[in-house]
């Protein structure tokens, strides 16, 4: 085996043949390269999911702005239609209410545990 030119005959040189052979391996590898990544179903799936969790992130932020200025909007609306007099009571309940929490939270418990036993005497008849 000598590197000399082609030959009349067309035969390619022994560098020619290495060459080619190089050139289809690479070619090889990044075939099988691009077919394993269409059947890695797996990373499919997570690149899609981690999409779809960045849009609905996205979506959510954006309906959160939306409802919180909304909601300031009412209340400042609620604020400026209710009368001077009943804000003040309602400041005056509120103000109470977190002074005393203690009382409500017991009485809010007793509810909560009567409407139980109510809903659970209900359901047995």
């Amino acid at each position: 085996m000598t590197n000399e030119p082609r030959t009349d005959s067309g035969t390619p040189t022994p560098d020619e043949l290495r060459e080619q052979i190089e050139r289809t391996r690479d070619e090889l590898g990044q075939t099988v390269e691009a077919l394993a990544g269409k059947a890695d179903v797996r990373a499919q799936v997570k690149e899609k999911a981690a999409g779809v969790r960045e849009q609905a992130a996205e979506k959510t932020a954006l309906v959160a702005d939306q409802i919180c200025g909304k909601t300031q909007h009412a209340a400042q609306l609620v604020k400026d239609t209710t009368p001077e007099p009943l804000l003040d009571k309602a400041g005056h309940v509120a103000r109470t209410a977190r002074a005393n929490r203690t009382p409500l939270l017991v009485a809010g418990a007793a509810l909560v545990v009567v409407f139980l036993m109510v809903r659970r005497s209900r359901g047995r008849r």
